[in-house]
């Protein structure tokens, strides 16, 4: 099966891409297209319009500016694996970004592709909940700031109006003191997780979080004070997974059960 006959537009800047997509309502944004590729040829996707966002140099944007690093929602995976763009996590973003798929993949896919396609397995779902990062979109109604617990509204449903697109994300810089650790289970290397836990623990910007992914929906955060070392029981923490406030999946309870005891000791709580 291919894809159903659409028009391919190519815009050179953000404001030629809003006004593009306010001239059809059955468009799609293309960014590295590693997940619509695929759903063009199923036609899962069946846009009249495409938009290639490809020619737009402020998509792919790194700097850092105070505190947080900025990147461009057209950042590949690559670049953050190859270092090409700052790191202010202290390896955690390149160890999320060289565990995605393959490198064919992730010398074309992106990060904003992948936080706007918002499948619940994907790496960058999880992780940027876990950095705390937030998300800027820019439409015909100006700019919004959304944080990243909250972009993905559901599976598959990131938090855009007609129009909008994601730009940039922002993503906090760690502290000296800070520790992380990402962990996930997959079946095989290079497909997608079907249990994916993350935690920071940053005291010197009081942020101790925990975050759970490859869920049915959204990403499944917890944070405050004292989290780890809580959990650090193990009775504390079988109580912890088996609460109804914590909606894992019972076919992947046991996979998280275990993902989060390793992130508790790669982050040092428990031996």
């Amino acid at each position: 099966m291919k894809a159903i006959a659409y028009t391919l537009a190519r815009a050179a800047d953000l404001n030629a891409v809003i006004t593009q997509l306010q001239e059809d309502e059955f468009y799609k944004v293309i960014a590295g297209g590693q997940s619509l590729g695929a759903m063009l040829n199923l036609r899962l996707a069946q846009p009249g319009r495409l938009v290639d966002l490809d020619g737009i140099d402020t998509l792919r944007k790194a700097e850092v500016i105070a505190d947080e690093l900025l990147l461009g929602a057209m950042t590949t995976h690559a670049e953050i694996e190859d270092g090409q763009v700052p790191d202010v996590t202290f390896g955690m973003l390149a160890h999320v970004a060289r565990g995605i798929a393959y490198r064919a993949v992730r010398n074309r896919g992106t990060l904003g592709g992948s936080l706007c396609h918002a499948d619940p397995a994907a790496d960058w779902v999880t992780a940027m909940v876990a950095l705390g990062a937030q998300c800027d979109t820019t439409g015909p109604e100006g700019t919004r700031r959304i944080p990243a617990a909250q972009f993905m509204t559901s599976a598959f449903e990131p938090d855009l109006q007609p129009a909008e697109i994601l730009a940039r994300i922002h993503i906090p810089a760690f502290s000296p003191s800070a520790r992380w650790s990402y962990r996930k289970h997959c079946r095989k290397v290079g497909e997608f997780a079907m249990a994916i836990v993350a935690g920071v623990l940053d005291p010197d910007r009081g942020v101790e979080r925990l975050v759970f992914g490859a869920l049915d929906g959204t990403p499944h955060l917890v944070e405050r004070d004292g989290l780890f070392r809580e959990l650090a029981d193990p009775r504390t923490r079988a109580a912890f997974l088996a609460s109804a406030d914590l909606p894992l999946p019972a076919t992947s309870r046991a996979w998280h059960a275990d993902l989060l005891a390793r992130v508790l000791a790669d982050i040092g709580e428990i031996q």
